[in-house]
């Protein structure tokens, strides 16, 4: 789905947003979120940033079952593959949204709706 008319300001942003998870976490993803939900003309950025949100938790999730796998050492292995298709997945994210595409992470959880 492409949509022509989101403003190229919520392009950039939303390029952030899922950029934003290498770095920082969920908390860019959440803080944008938080600014632009009761915002009917943001819903491109609104939509993006929980998606990226819900991705975000969704690695937390999977870095903690890593964690805990480690006791049984596949967890050390299973850790650098996750974060790898999480980069993979947050940059074409990131690129898609930039275009003005609507991005679904084929992986998240969806827990924020």
């Amino acid at each position: 789905m492409n949509d022509t008319a989101v403003p190229q300001e919520d392009k950039t942003l939303a390029l952030i947003t899922h950029l934003s998870g290498i770095v920082a976490g969920f908390i860019v993803p959440l803080i944008i979120w938080l600014i632009n939900k009761d915002k009917p003309e943001k819903g491109f950025l609104t939509d993006q940033s929980k998606e990226a949100l819900n991705f975000q938790i969704t690695l937390i999730i999977a870095y903690v079952v890593c964690v805990i796998l480690t006791f049984v050492l596949i967890g050390a292995f299973l850790m650098p593959l996750v974060w790898l298709a999480s980069l993979v997945f947050m940059i074409l994210a990131a690129v898609k949204a930039n275009g003005g595409e609507y991005y679904r992470y084929p992986v998240a959880i969806r827990l924020i709706k």
